[in-house]
């Protein structure tokens, strides 16, 4: 009986205590953040430079100010046009190239790794608190680098996480590197993030609802 009872008593804690072993958490770096890549082919790669802005300012001048054409831009739009054909290049064929080409680059800035979704990561980066409760975030941006989004553009979306600590952390700077730990999740959203000269929505692909969050070492 008493054997019996202990072996009631562990299964038991086996299927309602906490795992004996839970695995660590995976460490990354924000490299491992970004999708795979999608090989494509870039035009514009091949350019010199003042064929680039040719083509800036055929594009403009044709596409963008037709309303506001006259006699003046469309004779510029036609010396372009034909400076860029007698060098070999097809600007109409260009411009819809340009379209594949952006949504490329918004698929590479925007899209996450899947295989990352759902694992228990760990990663580095800098805070930028969202919303403080009693002094500590509860909510904020996990950035890759110093001053992101504050000194400097913010980086891509999938360069940036959007974390939720229930718990809070205390805030003292915004200079130092911390690491979070959660579950890793693919999760699109727009955050306003409060600067001293005034409120910047900033797009962030992932979304972790930390288990920890450490001073980094």
């Amino acid at each position: 009986m008493k054997t019996l009872v202990i072996a009631v008593t562990a299964a038991l804690a086996f299927a309602f205590g906490p795992p004996a072993f839970a695995s660590e958490p995976l460490e990354i770096t924000w490299v491992d953040l970004l999708p795979e890549k999608r090989p494509y082919h870039d035009p514009f790669a091949e350019l010199e430079y003042s064929q680039i802005s040719d083509l800036a300012e055929l594009y403009r001048t044709e596409t963008l100010k037709t309303a506001e054409g006259n006699d003046s831009s469309r004779a510029r739009a036609q010396e372009i046009r034909e400076r860029l054909v007698s060098q070999g290049l097809d600007p109409d064929q260009l411009f819809k190239q340009r379209k594949i080409v952006m949504n490329q680059r918004k698929l590479a800035a925007t899209e996450p790794n899947l295989d990352l979704v759902g694992k228990v990561v760990r990663l580095p980066g800098y805070l930028l608190p969202l919303e403080m409760v009693e002094q500590k975030a509860v909510e904020f941006l996990l950035v890759p680098t110093v001053g992101a989004c504050i000194h400097t553009p913010p980086p891509p979306a999938n360069q940036m996480v959007f974390v939720r600590y229930d718990d809070g952390f205390d805030v003292d700077g915004l200079y130092k590197p911390v690491w979070i730990s959660g579950e890793m999740r693919a999760q699109s959203q727009s955050n306003a993030l409060h600067l001293v000269d005034g409120q910047a929505d900033i797009e962030t692909t992932y979304f972790v609802k930390a288990i920890s969050v450490d001073i980094y070492d």
